[in-house]
């Protein structure tokens, strides 16, 4: 044979893979099939390798014990994800009831892409009775999509109480459970349908890799949620995967830390002269506490607090100070960040007056000693504006 053809196949086995604690990152778009029969066998997926290969696979398996789930979908990005879902499942005539704190994409998402494509979405009110959401929903609605608690207000709604409702109807739930990551709520084994998170944020923990994955109980569901994806020509890599399931393993210990930590700063905050009121359903005498208490294992770091009234430019100084704090808008990962939000709550359908600017603070690994000392310089900011 010609050097030209020995180079093109030699080198392609390396032999037995020594066995290393993170599975092989394999990079391909053709898989070579032992036979002809394979090649248009309905029962092999695999066949190219934006289905996913090795790292994706185990990414898949680890996520699906953590969720207890048959099977797991992973997309590219958090809001990926839930567009996913929702066009997997609906169709043309459907309606989708969901909540309106959710996660600002997802709304853009609904109001831009899903009613262009004739699906009714109707926002409702997160502290609606699960009863009256259901009973009232229209013979249309297909699902209900919640988010508990919500990104930026913090309200709770009693999820499994809302599944149980609408199974009895032929509505299926699916729920934005990235506050909890799968770990510090379990959606699934609450009964609700299908348990999407963004990966990226504390599943991958170091703000440095985009993906979101959909799990659920249902084979059929299981299957339709694949299809989705293969219909819609998505795909992860294996360095994308590889390091999500880097992530993954350190999760519970990262949570555990930034979940202590923010409600040392939660509880701080509390006793502030310049906050009206602390947004965390971890915090007792919390309005939403209870129903924390009962469906979590425990918390994030992720909060809100209310600061009392002051021009805009209060609340500038008050970001502008902070030095440990960054100003960003994604949250999750090893670093502390907060924003001010009520530019964002311009959108909902049921606002709320919240006497002050709603902030958002994610706490992350620093000291909380540290974190507390940076915020004291701000608000010490924000009182010299309050006038």
């Amino acid at each position: 044979m010609s050097d030209e053809t020995r180079l093109i196949h030699a080198g392609k086995s390396a032999g037995a893979l020594a066995k290393t604690v993170g599975p092989p990152i394999q990079k391909g778009s053709t898989v070579l099939l032992p036979n002809a029969a394979s090649l248009y066998d309905d029962d092999n997926y695999l066949t190219y390798g934006r289905a996913g290969l090795s790292a994706q696979a185990c990414l898949q398996d680890a996520l699906a014990v953590l969720e207890g789930a048959v099977g797991v979908s992973l997309y590219p990005s958090g809001i990926a994800a839930i567009s996913g879902v929702l066009m997997a499942l609906l169709k043309a005539g459907d309606e989708i009831l969901v909540v309106d704190n959710v996660y600002k994409p997802v709304r853009r998402f609904c109001d831009h892409v899903l009613k262009r494509f004739g699906v009714t979405v109707t926002y409702y009110d997160p502290r609606v009775a699960p009863e009256t959401l259901v009973d009232t929903a229209s013979d249309a609605v297909r699902m209900i999509l919640m988010e508990t608690p919500g990104s930026l207000s913090f309200e709770m709604q009693d999820a499994p109480r809302i599944a149980e409702l609408a199974r009895a109807r032929g509505i299926l739930t699916a729920i934005d459970n990235t506050w909890g990551a799968g770990l510090l709520f379990k959606p699934l084994a609450h009964g609700i349908d299908i348990s999407v998170q963004a990966l990226t944020k504390y599943v991958g923990g170091h703000s440095d890799v985009f993906m979101g994955s959909a799990a659920a109980r249902d084979p059929a569901l299981v299957r339709k949620l694949a299809d989705g994806i293969n219909h819609m020509g998505w795909a992860v890599s294996g360095d994308e995967a590889y390091a999500m399931l880097r992530g993954l393993r350190t999760l519970p210990i990262r949570m555990a830390r930034q979940g202590q930590s923010g409600l040392q700063v939660a509880r701080w905050l509390t006793e502030q002269p310049e906050v009206a009121e602390v947004l965390h359903p971890a915090l007792p005498g919390s309005p939403d506490h209870a129903l924390w208490s009962r469906d979590f294992t425990g918390a994030c770091g992720l909060f809100g607090f209310v600061l009392k009234p002051a021009p805009d430019a209060a609340v500038d100084a008050f970001l502008d100070a902070l030095k440990l704090f960054g100003l960003g808008f994604s949250w999750g990962g090893f670093e502390s960040l907060a924003i001010s939000c009520d530019p964002q709550l311009k959108v909902r359908r049921f606002a709320r007056t919240y006497g002050g600017p709603l902030m958002r603070l994610h706490v992350g690994l620093e000291d909380p000693a540290d974190l507390i000392a940076d915020l004291r310089n701000g608000l010490d900011a924000y009182a010299r504006l309050k006038g």
